[in-house]
């Protein structure tokens, strides 16, 4: 097995991401690869990707790696010292899981084939009850100091957009979001929902031709063009109104409003829209199950199991929709239509002076043979 390319390297594979161009060699250092960030390498179509660390844990069943499997992306792991070997730009080959740069051997990487991935895996399963327990007990332990998140404790900003009696959808990058984008479609085009990105969310909107109303986050994952198209901009903040994400806004000479809580982006998106008298809340690519919590490195989901007790009345999430229900191309069905086209085809032919008069003459031809 032999691969040539230019490296491109990060510690942040959401960084990372951004910067890589197809056929690139995609270094990172990221501790149980999660789903949304291999599918984003699988977007930028790299030739591998090389680990610094490990892929797989054993601590919970991540994802990623089996992504990257199905799009045929190898991935191998290294040591760490092959971060500071190897620079951004550099040009190396991998042959038979040999580092070779310039022609010289600097190290080596295991590759993880289906097998070795699968081992992983079903150690992850073996501790998911364990990790379970943990995850409740913190989830429970959280709550009890988030819950003014939904108390009323929290003031929650006013929209210039007008949310009252209206439905809004919010959209995060998360597992599936771009299936369900598609499945709900005609849902946007007629009903015309607020729209609200949640980070790279918006982008996820201008990728199917949507411009977000609204944007909210850390900013951390979110594109310069989205923000400025985007008609409002929320950044969130830490409890103690520290704002990291508002520098990036102001420097784009753009404005925004400061929405200090604690909790994820996604969960004072819902709250946003709630307290500004949304009529329904339609969510995709948002976070609701163990696994998504696990790959986001948060050990709990106390305020998103408050968000959702508080908004759930009005709250519709269209994760998994697009499995739902599908469509499958049927001949019978095309047969009809074609035949349902040609009649009025026909009577407007039967129906021609010069047909007529055919079938006129045929009729008497035929009557002359016959001797009628």
């Amino acid at each position: 097995m032999r691969f040539k390319g230019r490296v491109k390297k990060d510690t942040k594979t959401k960084n990372l991401i951004k910067r890589l161009k197809p056929g690139d060699i995609a270094m990172i250092s990221h501790k149980d690869l999660d789903e949304v960030a291999a599918m984003g390498l699988v977007e930028k179509r790299v030739k591998c990707v090389i680990n610094v660390n490990k892929t797989i844990s054993g601590r919970y069943p991540n994802q990623g790696p089996s992504v990257l499997l199905d799009a045929n992306i190898p991935i191998f792991e290294g040591d760490k010292e092959l971060f500071e070997l190897i620079d951004e730009g550099d040009f190396i080959e991998i042959v038979d899981e040999n580092i070779l740069k310039e022609g010289e051997k600097i190290g080596k990487c295991i590759l993880l084939d289906k097998d070795k991935i699968q081992t992983m895996l079903n150690i992850g399963y073996d501790n998911l009850e364990k990790e379970l327990e943990l995850f409740i007990e913190n989830t429970l332990n959280y709550a009890k100091k988030e819950k003014g998140l939904v108390t009323g404790k929290i003031p929650i900003p006013r929209t210039k957009t007008n949310l009252k009696n209206k439905h809004v959808l919010v959209v995060v990058r998360g597992s599936d979001y771009k299936a369900d984008l598609e499945a709900i479609s005609s849902y946007i085009n007629e009903v015309k929902p607020i729209l609200i990105g949640v980070d790279g969310g918006g982008d996820a909107l201008l990728d199917f031709g949507y411009i977000p109303d609204i944007i909210i986050g850390d900013m951390d994952s979110v594109s310069d063009e989205c923000l400025k198209k985007a008609k409002e901009i929320f950044v969130h903040a830490y409890p103690d109104g520290r704002a990291p994400g508002l520098k990036r806004v102001e420097e784009l000479g753009l404005q925004a409003q400061i929405f200090p809580s604690p909790g994820t982006s996604e969960d004072i998106a819902f709250l946003l829209a709630y307290n500004n008298g949304a009529d329904l809340i339609v969510a995709v690519g948002t976070h609701s199950n163990m696994i998504d919590f696990l790959e986001k490195g948060r050990k709990g989901m106390a305020s998103t199991f408050l968000v959702r007790l508080k908004v759930g009345p009005i709250l519709v999430d269209a994760k998994g929709v697009n499995k739902l229900y599908s469509s499958s191309f049927k001949l019978k069905y095309v047969i009809g239509i074609v035949i349902a086209s040609l009649i009025p085809i026909l009577i407007i032919t039967l129906k021609h002076p010069l047909l007529k008069d055919l079938l006129f003459l045929l009729k008497i031809r035929i009557r002359l043979l016959l001797g009628l």
